[in-house]
């Protein structure tokens, strides 16, 4: 059964298409990785999907009901969004965790029980009283990360949460987070530049160039059969220049 899905969805700003999803369908337990040049428009769909950008035209029907018919906050409970920059409240780690959950209205008893578990999960338990601004940046991202899986969302969106790590540091943080992706049955959208992430994260693919979905479907299936010459530029351009590799271990696949 699917989630979400999407049709004809299109959003104008000055007249101008940035965004067209002519179809899309995500069922539940699935991981889409979303790839594509700069500006390919894939934070503009992630925040489309998120409830906040409002399409131009189209549909997009999640849990059977069409989002016009769902009130804005009851959706956005839904959803739990990922950004590059972990946006952390200047309180401990334990309390932005605790504070999402009362949002949620969850017990407090509750809220810590789910909050020490998670965050026993990302291996922070032990900074669960560190004050967040002392974080690095891989513990500042297992924290939100943390933050959006104690909220238990039916839909994870990612865009590029490990941009700004370090290559062992990524690559640890992306085992980490496929397992329990894997594990939860977490219906994910992952945004990434990096087509090996893609390739290793997600069930499917799908390429975005210029505002516009060109293409869905495993790594195999786009490279060996791209929609259009848009396409095989794309993916031509990544296996000959991306240097930026992150190692992940064949074990890891399994």
């Amino acid at each position: 059964m699917s989630l979400i899905e999407v049709s004809n969805l299109s959003l104008h700003r000055n007249r101008e298409t940035v965004l067209c999803i002519p179809s899309l369908s995500i069922s539940r337990g699935e991981v889409l990785a979303v790839v594509g040049p700069n500006g390919a428009g894939k934070s503009t769909l992630l925040l489309t999907l998120a409830g906040i950008i409002p399409p131009s035209e189209g549909k997009i029907t999640f849990l059977g009901r069409q989002l016009e018919q769902w009130k804005g906050l009851d959706y956005r409970r839904q959803v739990a969004l990922i950004l590059q920059e972990p946006l952390l409240l200047d309180r401990s780690v334990l309390d932005n965790l605790l504070i999402a959950l009362r949002f949620r209205r969850i017990p407090h008893k509750e809220a810590v029980r789910r909050a020490s578990e998670w965050l026993n999960r990302f291996g922070i338990i032990h900074l669960a009283q560190r004050p967040a601004r002392l974080l690095s940046g891989g513990e500042a991202q297992r924290v939100s990360i943390a933050r959006a899986f104690v909220l238990e969302p039916q839909l994870l969106l990612l865009d590029e949460p490990f941009a700004a790590l370090d290559p062992p540091t990524r690559a640890e943080l992306l085992q980490e987070l496929r397992a329990l992706i894997r594990n939860n049955h977490q219906t994910t959208i992952f945004v990434t530049h990096h087509l090996n992430e893609a390739a290793f994260l997600g069930d499917r693919i799908a390429v975005l160039s210029e505002g516009t979905l060109k293409q869905v479907g495993t790594l195999e299936q786009i490279r060996t059969q791209p929609a259009d010459q848009t396409v095989a530029d794309f993916l031509a351009h990544f296996f000959v220049s991306d240097s930026d590799k992150i190692s992940l271990s064949s074990s890891a696949r399994n």
